[in-house]
């Protein structure tokens, strides 16, 4: 197939678009570089890299003439869901005005489209989360990305489009922007432990999260290629841990390798306490299967991090400053 992946220098989607290289599969890889690294695109003569700001609508149209690829998976996003009520403006045109463009052109084209959405969309709700939950979001991040997973419904049923949606959460793996501090908590400890820096814990530390390896979401993406269209599916680990012991842990790795650092708690954010998800639908019809070690998904994370540049920590341009936490002033 000839397939569009946004987000290709992103953790999803660099690390999918050589998978699907591997599998024979002709890849325009899409990104702005905002959240992501040029260095973490794929390379490869079945491999096109086109540097592109979705919410340039004309850009989308023509790469969707000149191309006219039979999927489009979108990842891209900057999912922040903490940051998310500092930058509304933002958020709702990185993630609903830059689907939109893509949603229109695969209406056009008859692309199907694979939608990344979030456990975000849950909101408060009692865990584990399926999908027969009504979404129930607690944040600007969460409310857009629902808004896609709504729109994409109304284009099936109008326009005949097809498409499938995938939540994901808390995913780990080479290729993640662990210089970002505003999201991928294991990415932010891991750059604080090798900067000597406190690994830092919003609140008590005692919200849960459950959190898995790459690796084991590629095949169930294959399975969505071309089938299960109009389906649902939460995709991630079943097993889930605090902070404090996901800093923990993250404490004494970096200690194994010479990094020692202390724990330390700042002011709680607004935040779901618990949340993780119920993965029972995609082991049964894609045979999703999660055998994550967090260990050993942590020292790997750890090594590779090791050997990388000190990349530059950014600042995001809040819009909104009232209540910001002081971690983030």
């Amino acid at each position: 197939m000839k397939i569009f992946v946004t987000g290709c220098a992103g953790l999803l989607g660099s690390n999918y678009s050589r998978h699907l290289m591997e599998s024979g599969h002709q890849v325009i890889g899409i990104d702005n570089l905002s959240g992501g690294y040029k260095a973490f695109v794929p390379k490869g003569e079945n491999f096109e890299f086109v540097k592109l700001n979705l919410e340039n609508r004309k850009k989308v149209v023509d790469l969707f003439e000149k191309h006219k690829p039979d999927v489009c998976i979108h990842f891209a996003a900057y999912a922040a869901e903490g940051l998310s009520p500092f930058i509304r403006n933002f958020n709702y045109r990185n993630n609903l005005v830059c689907s939109a463009n893509l949603i229109n052109e695969c209406i056009t084209h008859g692309t199907k489209i694979l939608f990344t959405s979030t456990m975000a969309v849950y909101g408060d709700q009692e865990p584990p989360f399926n999908e027969e939950m009504r979404p129930s979001p607690i944040d600007p991040y969460g409310v857009a990305k629902y808004g896609v997973e709504v729109d994409l419904e109304l284009a099936r049923k109008q326009f005949g489009l097809r498409y499938n949606i995938i939540r994901p959460h808390n995913v780990l793996g080479k290729y993640q922007n662990i210089w970002d501090r505003y999201r991928n908590v294991i990415g932010i400890f891991i750059r604080k432990t090798l900067n000597v820096q406190p690994i830092l814990v919003y609140g008590d530390g005692e919200q849960t999260r459950a959190f898995s390896d790459i690796k084991y979401y590629m095949e169930p993406f294959d399975l969505l290629l071309d089938g299960f269209d109009g389906e649902t599916f939460n995709i991630g680990a079943d097993k889930h841990f605090t902070l404090n012991e996901v800093a923990e842990t993250v404490q004494a790795i970096g200690s194994k390798y010479g990094y020692n650092v202390p724990i330390e708690h700042g002011e709680p954010r607004h935040e779901a306490k618990h949340a993780y998800c119920d993965h029972t639908k995609a082991k049964n019809l894609l045979k999703f299967e999660d055998n994550t070690n967090l260990y050993d998904l942590i020292e790997e994370m750890f090594v590779w991090a090791m050997k990388q540049p000190n990349r530059k920590v950014k600042d995001m341009p809040y819009e909104v400053t009232k209540d910001l936490y002081d971690y983030w002033k």
